[in-house]
């Protein structure tokens, strides 16, 4: 079982179709406004728990749970044929986007809410030296990981070279990139590598890369934060397409 805490993504949940197998939320005496919520997992006949704050304060190590808090089926992930399988199911040239070394769970949490929110088919994390899905992750979301195609891989280039098999177009960014992320045309099977904070995309995922895009800048500081960075690109894909 995997916790989830706050209200976006308790509410995401209940209207998505992951099994809930318990909500908590805060005793009727303190500061309770999560009455939709309480009548949603009625109405889909869920477990509720009235608890102390005390009890969530614990439950969530300190995070701001806002009253609420539910106990869902552990994750589960997806693979690259059940991203292409959401692509065609709405007609649309397939989206992917690729995180190489991200290892920040609010970072990654971000990513995946702009990703959902432009209608990105899937996201591809590696499994070691990564962030991970994690109730902060869940949160930071605030509840677009429960409708995102999350693949986990092994070896991030390995993943990049079975997307080329299928036909996709790899575009990395950088700083010091072949052209403007705007100057692209998005206009086949796209997916997008985003690089980690500090270190950006790595050498051999660069080198596997079909084109390098950047963001120009105009201040005295000359990086964005990753998560900033791919909604940018991200929505730049999405105006192009007219999705």
């Amino acid at each position: 079982m995997r916790l989830i805490i706050g209200k976006n993504p308790v509410l995401e949940a209940l209207n998505s179709d992951k099994k809930i197998e318990r909500i908590y939320v805060l005793k009727k005496d303190g500061k309770n406004n999560n009455g939709s919520i309480i009548a949603m997992a009625k109405k889909r006949r869920i477990t509720i728990k009235e608890v102390d704050k005390s009890k969530l304060d614990a439950m969530s190590s300190g995070g701001s749970h806002q009253g609420v808090a539910a106990e869902l089926e552990d994750f589960k992930y997806s693979t690259m044929d059940d991203v292409i399988a959401a692509a065609e199911e709405r007609e649309q040239k397939p989206f992917v986007v690729i995180l190489d070394g991200i290892t920040d769970v609010h970072n990654l949490g971000a990513i995946i809410r702009s990703a959902e929110c432009a209608g990105v088919h899937g996201v591809v994390i590696p499994e070691r030296r990564a962030a991970q899905i994690t109730d902060t992750t869940a949160k930071t979301s605030a509840g677009a990981l429960e409708y995102m195609n999350i693949v986990k891989v092994k070896n991030i280039n390995t993943a990049i070279q079975e997307l080329k098999d299928k036909g996709f177009w790899i575009y990395g960014a950088d700083m010091n990139g072949d052209k403007h992320y705007y100057e692209e045309k998005y206009d086949s099977a796209t997916a997008l590598v985003i690089g980690s904070e500090g270190k950006g995309i790595s050498r051999l995922v660069r080198d596997n890369c079909d084109v390098i895009v950047d963001i120009p800048m105009g201040g005295r500081v000359n990086s964005l934060n990753a998560s900033c960075a791919a909604s940018i690109i991200i929505f730049e894909v999405l105006k192009q397409r007219g999705i």
